[in-house]
């Protein structure tokens, strides 16, 4: 810490500050997601809105708001979850104003990613969007002129010295900050503020940052508010078939990205189905005719074995999925910062485990000069080649315990009495995991606070630049990444490959690029890489079901010359390289059979099939009863649970959201209302099983009053009893 970095202890007099240094025009970067300070921005916020004569510039991502609890029943049976997951989270003021559409003249609030859906119907959100690719962000955040930054931080005390961590976002800062300082070196006035939250982990690595580069701390308990923790969702039926094809896709020994959200958590369970319970898994994949239908691929591109080398993390998103993986022993293949290190360790010419042979390699192999330079010993000792780490003087190279030996290790004798002084037994900071920012459950937050200082210095959260993108630290990139897969999400894929993930066709905006179209370009350019996009392949609007797979849509995500392998909860299709009558074919096969013979029509009516192309007999039967009757004989077995990886809801909560769902349904058909009615009027307020007494209790509905409660009492005692059976 130096004496330019001002300790603070409010929010309202950093606002003061704020003010003071860069005047009344303030330009506020925030990070995606956890990383905003939630407490510093809503200060910032009231003081702008309440005087106009401040002009107020948001620009960040995914703003996390607390879901509404909606009403009647509903809000009974939320509310006391919500402030169980959500605790203290203060939540963000102008997202509650730009809900209401009460943001003020003077403040605008620009978001390159939206939570998918969140603001389709806000037009002020809409206007104020920014388009641009996640690696994009920090020089478009530059180029709007930023002259304040702020982030929630970890921080820790060790040695009698204060330590910092970016944590879960270091990803946007680290791009942005060499450009802030040198600003701030030429005497522009800006700020970066750092506000801590003890409830973050604390990681190291490149996400530890010296306090001496923030302008402002403030390290003040009433801050440590609970951490924003998007609930569990349930993985349906068919998140399953979509994430059990997908895991199919996966090399052992290869590269994984997956995202947050049901889709992900069912990879998740299928890598671990595959790993633990093997035999299950490969009956699973039986039942779903994978060999028969594209044995060919996953022999080549993927496997249906247990994964013996493990996998390694790259993923913008470090979501509690890889968690699990971690904790699984699957995410456990390391990869080092080190281009000619990593590229031997590929060849099988070095092993982790350090060898007499290993300078002999190094050397050999031109990864170190044969008489030994600064730079050299810097990286043996760093990689625990040398191990307690060795120095430098001269021509001479001296060892802990005071030992001498020559620089020259062309020698074979020096060379031997180096290595045997001097040699580690395993190597040091190799990465399992890459990330850039992280989101995910209270457990997940807890759980990596309490990982063993290994495992956690095997996680590097560092910039986005690193982790999406090729370009800078390209060649070590390349040899880390081996059999990547980089799998994403999309709503609607286009006969001839192209897809549609962030937008409509009209204009607005469902969510935003984000990363994808770097890791779908990504995987067209590393050797042995596949780009897999996952979509369900229907869905349901306005009491009708529509095809996902549509033969063009107005709006595209990513292009058809960059299409690769598709997924759906139908099977995979692989559309790389292949002509249109072939790629046209292969989506015709993981479509809903409902939707096959018009999708099929209008191939032909395009020139794009032949008029006598017939859709194979194997693939005319993809209904979602077939696939259900497939997870209910998994699932008396004991697999495909609700909430593989955990879950936030209570039992007695999760049977109560199943059964007003029922209700909800129920209620919408008009001889179902009128029977309960009659049923209610005959029955009065009859007394309650007591075995559903607490779950009355928890919906205040062991008494009912007004005719409304008493119907849903009916019902919901009708669903309970069938229920707990």
């Amino acid at each position: 810490m130096t004496n330019s970095t001002q300790k603070i202890d409010t929010v309202e007099h950093c606002v003061d500050v704020v003010l003071a240094t860069v005047g009344q025009h303030i330009k506020l970067g925030l990070p995606l997601g956890l990383g905003k300070p939630p407490e510093f921005v809503n200060a910032l916020y009231q003081r702008a809105k309440a005087d106009p004569r401040i002009r107020l510039e948001i620009y960040t991502a995914l703003s996390l708001e607390m879901p509404s609890p909606g009403e009647g029943l509903q809000k009974e049976l939320l509310e006391p979850f919500f402030q169980r997951v959500f605790g203290s989270y203060p939540g963000l003021d102008y997202m509650r104003d730009l809900r209401k559409g009460d943001v003020p003249a003077n403040i605008q609030v620009h978001e390159f990613y939206f939570k998918s859906g969140a603001m389709l119907d806000n037009n002020l959100a809409q206007q104020n969007y920014i388009c641009t690719n996640y690696t994009h962000a920090p020089r478009d955040i530059l180029a709007r002129g930023v002259n304040v930054l702020a982030q929630t931080i970890s921080h820790r005390r060790r040695h009698d010295i204060d330590e910092y961590s970016l944590s879960c976002n270091p990803e946007t800062v680290l791009d942005i900050l060499p450009a802030i300082e040198k600003r701030k070196a030429a005497g522009e006035a800006i700020l970066f503020i750092g506000v801590v939250n003890e409830h973050l982990p604390f990681m190291g690595n490149d996400a530890q940052i010296a306090g001496s580069r923030f302008d402002i701390i403030i390290n003040n308990p009433q801050y440590y508010t609970t951490l924003f923790a998007p609930p569990k969702m349930p993985v349906t039926t068919t998140d399953y078939m979509i994430g059990l094809h997908a895991s199919a896709l996966i090399a052992d020994g290869g590269t994984l990205q997956i995202g947050i959200g049901s889709l992900g958590d069912a990879i998740v369970y299928g890598c671990q189905l595959r790993h633990q319970h093997n035999a299950e898994y490969q009956g699973i994949m039986k039942a779903l005719q994978v060999e028969e239908k594209w044995g060919d691929l996953i022999r080549t591109d993927g496997g249906l074995g247990t994964f013996e080398q493990g996998l390694y993390g790259n993923s913008e998103m470090f979501v509690d999925g890889f968690f699990t993986l971690i904790k699984d022993g699957i995410l456990k293949r390391k990869v080092y910062e080190h281009e000619g290190l990593q590229k031997l360790l590929n060849e099988g010419k070095l092993q982790e485990t350090l060898r007499a042979d290993t300078l002999d390699v190094l050397m050999s192999e031109h990864v170190i000069h044969s008489r030994l330079r600064r730079e050299d010993i810097a990286f043996l000792n760093y990689f625990g080649i040398f191990s307690p780490p060795v120095k430098l003087d001269k021509h001479t190279v001296i060892t802990a315990s005071g030992q001498s030996f020559s620089w020259d290790i062309h020698d074979d004798a020096n060379r031997k009495a180096l290595a045997d002084a001097c040699l580690g037994k395993q190597l040091k900071h190799g990465r399992i995991m890459h990330g850039g920012f992280f989101l995910g459950q209270k457990s997940f937050y807890e759980g990596m606070k309490q990982l063993d200082e290994d495992t956690l210095e095997a996680i590097n959260m560092t910039r986005i630049s690193y982790v999406n993108q090729l370009y800078g630290d390209e060649q070590v990139k390349r040899h880390q990444r081996v059999k990547g897969r980089f799998i994403n999400t999309v709503f609607l894929a286009h006969m001839l490959g192209a897809s549609t993930s962030d937008g409509l066709d009209n204009g607005r905006v469902v969510s935003g690029v984000g990363g994808q179209y770097n890791f779908v370009a990504q995987a067209h350019e590393l050797e042995g890489a596949r780009s897999i996009l996952m979509l369900k392949s229907t869905r349901e609007k306005n009491d009708h079901t529509q095809s996902n797979i549509v033969w063009n849509y107005g709006h595209t995500t990513v292009p058809r010359h960059l299409r690769d392998i598709y997924v759906t909860e139908y099977g995979i299709a692989d559309v790389r390289g292949k002509c249109d009558s072939e790629v046209a074919a292969a989506m015709l096969n993981i479509a809903d059979s409902r939707f096959q013979p018009e999708l099929l029509k209008k191939a032909k009516q395009a020139g794009k099939l032949s008029a006598s192309y017939e859709i194979p007999e194997v693939f005319r039967h993809n209904t979602p009863e077939r696939l259900e009757q497939i997870g209910a004989q998994f699932r008396s077995k004991g697999l495909l649970p609700a909430f593989p990886l955990g879950m936030d809801f209570t039992v007695e909560e999760l049977l109560l959201a199943r059964s007003l769902k029922a209700i909800k349904a129920k209620a919408e058909r008009k001889s179902v209302v009128a029977g309960t009615l009659l049923k209610t009027l005959r029955g009065g307020n009859q007394p309650v099983p007591e075995k559903l007494l607490p779950y009355l209790e928890r919906l205040k509905l062991v008494e009912a009053h007004s005719l409304q409660d008493k119907i849903a009492r009916t019902l919901l005692i009708e669903e309970l009893e069938g229920a707990l059976k």
